[in-house]
């Protein structure tokens, strides 16, 4: 079994190797000096991949898995490949691979995600699962859940980022939002990030990296070749393996506690802060809400609709213009004010959807 959490440290386990195995010679070589770090966990390299266009490099398929596991025994380095199918894991089992993973591209279709979970029944062995392409939570939740339900307990998530369209810096938007939602929906399996995968681009590694390890990711995955500007696939995102030990070297990992009195305290009393200012957050949207029950009287009572468009844009604009001065972000408030104005238009719509019983119609209506 893999000890995916490093006791007596706050360093984070390390995945490296070769976005693709092209070579036996190019991925011992990168594996000898990912070894000699003393930084690397887990040796990864992709043996079949699933490229956009079917002219590209697609992986050297089955013979790869050979080279993979002979470097591992030479190395004693566990190693990891990614699995789109029954017949892959099949394949994989049999070369003995010591960890799978599934691709963002394979956990956004169930049924491929089923026939790796079914093709698993039986099978003791460590799985790690990528975020969709997408960004749909739900489809990462039906992916852990469907790997659970084949009996596999040993399981890790990786944010690897997320297509978008528009402008970025990046390859694969963060959208941290949601791998912290994946962390609390589950949150006794480990959550690794893909640096690599999120940025396309080697320079912008370490702040992301630095931000996964900010925000209590246990892991990182990161692409390392011998030679990155000749790799056959991604050579962009690559990094020589001694530019990973220099990245490792300069990240700062972060304790969840401390053990110092004064620093626990100082933080219990912001917390306590917290606490207090969330408590007449909600006083406050309460005290809203029943306004805008009163307002929904006021409509009923004079046959006016309950949606003033003119009106909500008013509280838009003053609103996101007050947010601005105040240093709120305008996409935080966006969101604040859509969720406000649902809730106001529901009681509303509860009040001006009562019968001549008074009895509540919006289950029906709403």
């Amino acid at each position: 079994m893999v000890d995916w959490k490093k006791k007596d440290s706050n360093a984070p386990f390390i995945i490296s190797g070769p976005c693709s195995a092209e070579n036996p010679e190019q991925l011992l070589e990168t594996a000898t000096r990912l070894k000699s770090l003393g930084r690397v966990d887990l040796l990864r390299a992709g043996i079949w991949k699933p490229r956009t266009r079917p002219d590209s490099f697609e992986g050297v398929g089955e013979e790869g898995l050979a080279w993979l596991a002979e470097v591992g025994r030479d190395l004693q380095l566990p190693v990891t490949t990614e699995v789109a199918s029954a017949e892959h894991v099949e394949l994989a089992l049999k070369h003995e691979v010591d960890v799978l993973w599934i691709g963002a591209r394979t956990t956004v279709n169930p049924f491929s995600v089923q026939s790796i979970a079914d093709a698993l029944k039986g099978v003791d062995i460590p799985v790690m699962i990528k975020n969709p392409t997408n960004p749909d939570m739900n489809l990462w939740v039906g992916a852990v859940e469907r790997i659970r339900q084949a009996g596999i307990e040993d399981i890790v998530t990786i944010h690897r980022g997320f297509s978008f369209y528009g402008d970025s810096p990046y390859r694969n938007k963060p959208m941290w939002e949601i791998p912290i939602a994946m962390k609390t929906w589950f949150p006794d399996i480990p959550m690794f990030c893909d640096p690599s995968h999120i940025c396309g681009r080697r320079d912008l590694l370490r702040t992301i990296a630095q931000r996964a390890l900010d925000l209590g990711f246990e892991g990182l995955m990161i692409e390392s070749h011998r030679a990155p500007d000749e790799a056959w696939s991604d050579a962009a995102q690559q990094v020589t393996p001694e530019n990973l030990g220099e990245l490792l070297q300069s990240l700062q990992y972060k304790s969840e506690g401390s053990l110092d009195p004064l620093l626990t305290d100082n933080l219990a009393k912001l917390r306590n802060q917290i606490d207090e200012i969330d408590d007449e957050i909600l006083r406050l949207i309460a005290r809203r809400m029943e306004v805008a029950e009163s307002i929904g009287e006021h409509k009923k009572e004079h046959d006016l609709m309950i949606l003033q468009l003119q009106r909500w844009r008013e509280i838009v604009d003053s609103r996101t213009a007050l947010a601005k001065t105040l240093g709120l972000s305008k996409d935080f408030i966006a969101k604040y004010l859509e969720q406000i104005h649902k809730e106001s238009i529901r009681k509303q719509a509860k009040v001006m959807n009562k019968d001549e019983h008074g009895e509540d119609r919006t289950s029906i209506l709403w």
